[in-house]
């Protein structure tokens, strides 16, 4: 069964980045969460405004759509996604608990996915500076404090690996990859 891969955690650690990476080197497709936040979304975050809950859901949707179109194709892919809270992820995995996604009848079970998250964790001094230094993204600094508050950290029975940000992206990369062929051995 093909595995969607989430690298998730707060603005600034690397999600993107390390999410690219990989999937170059693994011949994954990528697809960078941000890009698939609505306008309104957007101008929440560029205004210092913290998302919640109902501004998410729907986005957290539309991101499941697309792993289970690439897992139903037998395609392996990679998400780069906040996904913050543990409701957030189970919304990423099987579409349901915590909002109405729509497109399902009462009697339907959501499809579930094939998901590893993998947590990009670091101290907020060092994403802080990290943040410093990215222009023209849309989130702005100082909402990292509000992030590191909403963050959940994964935890079984969630299929999950935490990865420390106190390396290289090629380090980490290296280290995801390692994880990945450990689990098709």
């Amino acid at each position: 069964m093909a595995l969607q891969l989430v690298v998730m955690g707060v603005s600034g650690s690397g999600k993107s980045t390390v999410g690219s990476q990989l999937g170059d080197k693994l011949g994954w497709k990528f697809y960078d969460g941000d890009d698939y936040h609505p306008e309104e979304n957007r101008k929440k975050m560029a205004a210092g405004i913290p998302l919640n809950d109902q501004d998410r859901i729907p986005w957290l949707c539309h991101l499941h759509d697309i792993l289970l179109r690439e897992q139903a194709s037998g395609q392996n892919a990679i998400l780069a996604c906040s996904a913050l809270k543990k409701m957030y992820r189970c919304i990423l995995e099987n579409r349901g608990t915590g909002g109405d996604c729509g497109h399902l009848e009462e009697h339907e079970t959501p499809p579930s996915l094939n998901i590893l998250f993998v947590h990009l964790a670091g101290p907020m001094s060092l994403i802080a500076k990290r943040l410093e230094k990215r222009k023209g993204h849309f989130m702005p600094p100082a909402l990292l404090q509000s992030q590191f508050d909403t963050l959940e950290p994964p935890s079984p029975p969630e299929k999950s690996i935490t990865v420390s940000l106190e390396k290289s992206a090629s380090e980490i990369v290296s280290e995801i990859e390692e994880y990945i062929k450990n689990l098709n051995c």
